[in-house]
């Protein structure tokens, strides 16, 4: 709900200070291109991004983080039981797979988004529609889907890493938490500066 929501009202601001800016021009119709590029390869991924490394980065930080406090992750090695294999490996890869298929739900409100402004603008929903197809390709929905999958990557990398780092004291996965969003956003501007230079 909080990425849909989001996606739909960053569409619509979007939508909104573009029309405000193309009226000037009489272009309008090209709300769409713009709504529809910059959501699918840019905005859709890295919201998704920034939510996924508050919300799951996070957590994944102060679960192990808790676990290494509450010497648990000791009691496995004490076993013979590899934790990076039981604690890491199967929260990287769900967050990571996850994370493109929330994208594509932040690229659809996003667009669902300009649709308000350009249907109170007075154009029909056809025009809308037809104006996303011609503008938006698959290389732009892909690109930004591939950039998903990377930044789901580096956000569950370093909320696991973090919690493993986890020190002693009361403080301790508290603070993991607060460097395992901080280190992931970090890395997600950096990555998404290499994908602009790669991509385009």
């Amino acid at each position: 709900p909080i990425i849909a929501m989001l996606g739909f009202l960053v569409g619509l601001i979007m939508a909104f200070q573009g029309a405000v800016l193309m009226k000037q021009f009489g272009a309008e119709t090209y709300i769409a291109d713009f709504v529809g590029i910059s959501v699918a390869r840019e905005l859709g991924p890295l919201i998704t991004a920034i939510i996924v490394a508050g919300r799951t980065g996070s957590a994944f930080a102060a679960e192990i983080g808790t676990m290494k406090v509450n010497e648990e992750i000791d009691a496995l090695t004490t076993m013979g039981l590899d934790p990076v294999r039981f604690l890491v490996v199967p929260r990287v890869t769900a967050a990571t797979l996850t994370t493109p298929l929330l994208a594509v739900m932040t690229n659809l409100f996003g667009m669902a988004g300009g649709a308000v402004v350009m249907k109170a603008l007075g154009f029909p929903l056809i025009t809308y529609v037809n104006r996303l197809f011609a503008a938006v390709t698959s290389t732009d929905f892909i690109s930004g889907l591939v950039k998903a999958l990377v930044f789901g990557l580096l956000i569950t990398s370093a909320g696991c890493l973090c919690g493993l780092r986890t020190g002693e004291g009361a403080s301790a996965v508290g603070n993991s938490a607060t460097r395992a969003v901080v280190r992931s956003i970090t890395m997600i501007v950096i990555a998404d500066g290499a994908f602009a230079v790669l991509l385009y």
